[in-house]
């Protein structure tokens, strides 16, 4: 197809548009899948290109290559958009697949754009299509495919994740829009101040789209000097980029990558790296009472018995969440995280009630002995309660008698924090127990 229908006349057309890569040379980051003899390259290369599924950050290149590689094929090419299209717009540009190929013996390349909006049924629609090779399927999304693109669909792909744009490749980007004449903005004579260019490819966040577009309001916003040339000031650009892209969506995948970092940082004992993962996920508007409750799990199950105060602080947090709510909410989460963070670690209690719960489900079945019943009715009759020693009448507040037929030990204190004191306590019942 023409190029002229994959690019509108540079009026107008904002500068990220402008600048997309002509060739694969032009391409910035993305190595691991455009390097020099990587798989990906070379299908594009030879026009050997078989239906395949972009994946990743916005900004990253996957638009940009999907109407690349558009360009490069011999196929007739449709550009949908998942948001808009429907079953009926679907099947219409199926049905024109299928006579072209059939008696045109032409190709169709079908661009979807975020596909993850599609649903089962629209889905459905594809695949026989897919199946036949009436089309190739270029599908683009910022979503984890395994969630939102049925198994069927996604094993007629070939996947190919994108990742979010190194500073150094955001800097070759940057270089080539204040360079290039035609195409960039060479022609308005751009002087870009070091701490200006710093800041605009770490406010970036590793997405191209976003480092173009501020510094193309940049560039518009600022008149040229008495040399006239345009100054572009870290002021400028703090004005123009102002606050950093995180890409974060509570709904996909990443909701459970950072809560899983969060997580394994607590029970890593690195309090920044739990700080960090915590800020962000407030930064980008997760739920606090989200984090507040994985914060209770974590004290619990990784801290235990080690530091009892730490569950005493996560519950108080969470507490504290619910009142205060964002953004004050912050600071007892963070008093928290940080706690847990840096307390001694044990999940003696974890292991112990999960093999407790093993042995409820899988062991051998325990009647509760008749000293140990309840012997508010059935004392008499029945002799429950009968013959049960009471702890507090006897020296120390303790005496050896069965409280499990058959008894097994699940619980292993560490020598860690408070359980070491626990478990030189239930060394010396056990001796008592033994009559040692």
């Amino acid at each position: 197809m023409p190029d002229e229908l994959f690019t509108a006349q540079d009026a107008g057309q904002p500068l990220a548009a402008r600048l997309a890569p002509k060739t694969l040379d032009e391409f910035s980051g993305q190595e691991h899948l455009l390097g020099p003899g990587k798989m990906l390259r070379r299908l594009i290369e030879a026009d050997r290109f078989a239906s395949a599924l972009f994946f990743g950050p916005p900004g990253s290149g996957k638009t940009a290559l999907a109407r690349f590689t558009a360009r490069r094929s011999q196929a007739d090419v449709v550009e949908l958009n998942a948001v808009a299209a429907g079953v009926a717009d679907l099947k219409k540009v199926l049905e024109q697949a299928k006579y072209s190929a059939g008696h045109l013996g032409r190709r169709t390349l079908v661009l979807i754009d975020e596909i993850h909006h599609f649903n089962r049924t629209q889905q459905d629609v594809l695949l026989p299509s897919v199946e036949r090779g009436d089309i190739l399927l270029i599908g683009l999304t910022t979503e984890n495919p395994s969630f939102y693109v049925n198994a069927a669909l996604l094993s007629r792909f070939t996947t190919f994740e994108f990742r979010p744009l190194a500073e150094a490749d955001l800097k070759a980007i940057l270089q080539r829009a204040l360079s290039e004449a035609k195409r960039g903005l060479g022609q308005l004579k751009l002087r870009l101040a070091p701490e200006a260019e710093a800041h605009l490819t770490r406010m970036a966040g590793g997405d191209a789209r976003k480092l173009l577009n501020a510094l193309e309001l940049a560039a518009l916003s600022t008149a040229p000097g008495h040399d006239g040339v345009r100054h572009i000031t870290l002021e400028v650009a703090e004005e123009s980029i102002q606050r950093k892209s995180i890409h974060y969506d509570k709904k996909s995948d990443d909701h459970y990558d950072h809560i899983s970092a969060f997580i394994k940082s607590m029970r890593g004992s690195d309090p920044d790296a739990a700080l960090y993962w915590m800020a962000k996920m407030l930064a980008a508007g997760e739920d606090p009472r989200f984090i507040a409750r994985r914060i209770l799990i974590c004290a619990s199950e990784d801290v235990g018995n080690a530091d009892f105060r730490a569950v005493l602080v996560a519950s108080a947090a969470f507490h504290a969440t619910e009142v205060l709510g964002m953004p004050e909410a912050r600071i007892p989460l963070a008093q928290a995280a940080l706690y847990i963070a840096a307390a001694p670690k044990s999940n003696a209690t974890y292991l112990a009630i999960d093999a407790a719960m093993a042995e409820a489900q899988n062991g051998p079945s325990r009647e509760v002995p008749l000293h140990l019943r309840d012997a508010s009715l059935d004392s008499e009759s029945r002799g429950h309660g009968q013959g049960y020693k009471y702890p507090h009448d006897f020296p120390g507040h303790y005496t050896p008698q069965e409280y499990m037929p058959e008894p097994k030990r699940f619980y292993e204190p560490t020598d860690l924090g408070d359980e070491k004191r626990i478990k030189e306590l239930l060394k010396v019942l056990k001796k008592k127990s033994s009559g040692a």
